[in-house]
């Protein structure tokens, strides 16, 4: 498939800076394959669209604070962003400006504040944009993070060092649900989900199961092949448990829909097909979802508007077809909705 066929034009304005004032508050556009019909309205609505007996599959993944400043020696000032923790101690980051940074040479991360936290040392280059740190603080990656980083939102989100901005990202830009930390960028069709309204649908029969898949930085790559099929898939780590295979297989027994919030779950549970259904698994996937993909675990699903050109739109044109997808998003730019991970959401039933 041509990647050009997933383009299309976004005015600047629509890419949402900031979340709704509340989770729920977005707008919500629902969409129908069997017709086409599309509909405005409100999240917080969603259960007039769902039915007793369908399962939401949520990831539960947790966003680490994974950007980060430091200093060189000499005083330039460096922006880095945690990808992983290779042994203890050593992390594998991604570091703006890389080039400038010989290995060997040490370099400050900097706290919330902007003042010296612990040292660190590059140890290798591992690819043009990253490298490997060797960190000197007694402290996990994630303890370090915690008391340095900031929320890595994509980089269409303006954002400065500013702390008290930081601490609203670092509250929006996590799911309700959230608990396995591992994802350097969140899920965002479940940023819309409050605990007030699961509970309201769960008592209508609209019951939930949790996987996990930590997202990485390759969800924000780009497609820059002519064709889908030349584009380099990213991997990422993913887990079902086997309490959380045997809810969601027994719902596909029973013939009521699984309805994946986010891309993230589709890809996490088409990955884990065993023999005909969810298996409990714990692994990594490169599986790349585009059109002319036939799916076996997902009957619905709920998404946030994704960049053109990107794998995760791919993936939504796979799941409701190309040319409804392009509708649906026409129809939502002429409707103002707002774009990406802080915008609005997405039913494709």
């Amino acid at each position: 498939m041509k990647t050009e066929l997933l383009n299309y034009y976004l005015p600047p304005e629509l890419i949402a800076q900031r979340p709704a004032a509340a989770r729920s508050g977005s707008r919500l556009l629902v969409l129908s394959r069997t017709d086409g019909r599309i509909t405005d309205s409100r999240f917080s609505n969603i259960g007039s669209f769902l039915k007793s007996g369908d399962l939401l599959v949520l990831n539960d993944t947790k966003v680490l604070p994974a950007r980060f400043f430091a200093q060189k020696t000499t005083g330039g000032k460096i922006e880095g962003l945690f990808l992983s923790e290779k042994s203890p101690g050593v992390w594998e980051v991604m570091l703006k400006g890389l080039a400038k940074v010989r290995c060997g040479s040490g370099i400050y991360l900097k706290d919330k504040k902007g003042g010296p936290s612990c040292r660190a040392v590059m140890l290798e280059r591992t690819d043009a944009d990253r490298c490997l740190l060797k960190v000197e603080s007694g402290n996990s990656a994630e303890d370090v993070l915690r008391q340095i980083g900031f929320p890595p939102l994509p980089p269409y989100i303006k954002r400065t060092s500013d702390p008290g901005e930081a601490q609203r990202d670092i509250l929006r830009y996590q799911t309700v649900y959230a608990r396995r930390p591992g994802a350097v960028a969140a899920p965002t069709a479940g940023l819309h989900f409050t605990a007030g309204l699961l509970g309201r649908l769960e008592k209508t029969g609209i019951c939930s199961a949790r996987i996990t898949l930590h997202v990485g930085t390759g969800t924000f790559k780009p497609v820059t092949a002519e064709t889908l099929d030349d584009h380099p898939i990213h991997h990422e780590r993913f887990s079902i448990d086997s309490e959380n295979a045997s809810v969601i297989n027994a719902v596909r027994r029973g013939g009521q829909r699984i309805i994946a919030v986010g891309t993230t779950s589709v890809r996490a549970l088409e990955a884990a097909q065993v023999e005909g259904q969810v298996g409990a698994i714990e692994g990594t996937t490169g599986l790349f979802i585009k059109p002319g993909y036939k799916f076996k675990a997902v009957d619905a699903m709920i998404t946030n508007f994704h960049l053109p050109k990107s794998t995760l739109l791919a993936l939504v044109a796979a799941f409701a077809g190309l040319d409804l997808t392009l509708a649906a998003y026409r129809h939502a730019i002429e409707k103002r909705y707002r774009f990406y991970s802080y915008g609005d959401a997405m039913l494709i039933v």
